[in-house]
């Protein structure tokens, strides 16, 4: 994930996700919904994405679980995008690299 910082401007689709999910997204967990802050408009469901914080910092990629459209009127504790990489994983998998 080290070519994050370099793809991610060029992303088409976003998902911003608020601070206090942030380190839940690091940690290798999905996106809740309670946990998005603002989605890319016409986003389709199974569409990879590049996930930033709200403060336009990229962290990583995923895959939305649901559209632009039903991410409106799911529940708080629904996936809403299911995590890939993340900037986190070097430091999780630090012991195992060779």
């Amino acid at each position: 994930v080290t070519a994050l910082d370099f793809l991610a401007p060029y992303a088409k689709y976003k998902v911003w996700v608020k601070p206090g999910s942030e380190q839940s997204f690091l940690y290798g967990n999905h996106v809740l919904k309670s946990g998005l802050g603002r989605i890319t408009e016409s986003t389709a469901q199974y569409q990879g994405v590049v996930v930033y914080s709200m403060a336009d910092v990229p962290l990583g990629f995923g895959v939305a679980a649901k559209s632009t459209q039903e991410c409106r009127k799911v529940d708080p504790l629904a996936i809403v995008v299911f995590h890939q990489a993340d900037v986190g994983e070097y430091v999780r998998n630090e012991d195992t690299l060779t």
